[in-house]
């Protein structure tokens, strides 16, 4: 394993002569790609130099251990050692997960779309209690949230929202959770207090980049029409919504959310964008095999990933069976614990199959 980290180590010093090339400087493409090399190296490099560091002086107090004929300087030198031992290995279990196999998205930028499902009105509340809780998670994060289309119910509720987060390991942390959410509740409208179950389905995506994917402009049907909505806003008076049509996928995505015509094709094409490259990724994870993909991510979309119960206030994962207390704040943003288990789980599998490929 040293060997490889030397190997890494001395790439990413050789990146950062790269970065400084004026003819690097001067390549956008190249320049990003450079620059995302390095940022994926970066845990791994400062691992393995506290990690060398370590060894160095480990080898000093096992030194002064073996010729230290002083008994109390001697059992100073064997307390150190243990702890550098104990140190030792944190740092090298640590470097095992580093150095798993890096998503290629994770640093990117993510489109989710979150769509009430069963449940009528009450799914509609659901899906903007979601899109809250996303949106005050990415908050916490200092991540950006920017609406690129919401079909609204007038009680406050969607129909479907979609949404870009923008800010650093977006996609590593908001992947884990594509899925049908189910909610168990009395609905503000239920006059005999009866407790409904309503679902929504979340789907995360990466951001396509330009040189993700390249999409042919004569494949796109380009429809405009006037925008519906509420209350006859101003929205709805000139043909401003779009309609994107991907003819060799039969994808189509709608988006009226702005006044502009030009601006909800750039949103529409945007959300195409993140659909196709993530057509291409679930082919990839079909093409890997079940032993190859994670659990915690890669299932069907249609199915169950977790139960919100109101009348328990409690929530549970059904992928790695954790359950967490108080809805309320977890409907607030408070997910670390949540995402955090999901990661864990996911290291572990790639570990144990990393184990058994060895």
């Amino acid at each position: 394993m040293l060997d490889t980290l030397a190997q890494i180590e001395a790439r990413y010093e050789k990146l950062n002569e790269l970065l400084s090339d004026q003819d690097v400087l001067g390549d956008q493409e190249l320049l990003l790609r450079y620059t995302r090399e390095q940022s994926s190296m970066g845990e791994v490099v400062s691992l393995y130099r506290e990690l060398r560091r370590v060894l160095e002086e480990l080898e000093g107090a096992r030194a002064l251990l073996d010729d230290n004929r002083d008994p109390d300087l001697a059992e100073l030198a064997r307390e150190e050692a243990r702890a550098l031992e104990l140190r030792e290995q944190e740092l090298r279990e640590q470097l095992r997960v580093a150095l798993l196999p890096k998503d290629p998205n994770d640093d990117k930028d993510v489109i989710v779309e979150i769509r009430g499902g069963a449940g009528g009105d009450e799914a509609a509340l659901f899906a903007a209690d979601l899109f809250r809780m996303y949106s005050r998670y990415a908050e916490r994060n200092r991540w950006k949230v920017e609406v690129l289309n919401a079909n609204e119910i007038g009680i406050g509720g969607f129909k479907e929202v979609i949404f870009r987060v923008q800010g650093t390991g977006a996609y590593s942390k908001l992947k884990y959770e594509s899925g049908v959410h189910r909610v168990q509740r009395v609905p503000a409208t239920e006059a005999q207090g009866r407790i409904h179950t309503s679902t929504a389905t979340v789907i995360v995506m990466p951001e396509a980049e330009d040189i993700d994917l390249h999409i042919n402009p004569d494949d796109i049907q380009v429809d405009v029409y006037r925008a519906g909505g509420h209350g006859g806003q101003g929205v709805n008076r000139t043909d401003s919504a779009v309609r994107l049509t991907h003819r060799p996928t039969g994808l189509v995505v709608t988006c009226q959310d702005d006044r502009s015509q030009l601006k909800n094709k750039e949103k529409a094409m945007t959300v195409l964008r993140a659909r196709l490259l993530d057509l291409e990724i679930s082919k990839r994870d079909a093409e890997q095999g079940e032993t190859r993909r994670s659990q915690v991510r890669t299932g069907d979309r249609s199915e169950k990933i977790r139960t919100y119960n109101f009348p328990q206030d409690r929530l549970t994962d059904h992928r790695i069976g954790l359950t967490v207390h108080n809805l309320p704040l977890v409907l607030d943003g408070t997910l670390e614990q949540l995402i955090r288990g999901l990661t864990e789980t996911d290291q572990a599998e790639k570990l144990a199959a990393a184990g058994a490929a060895a």
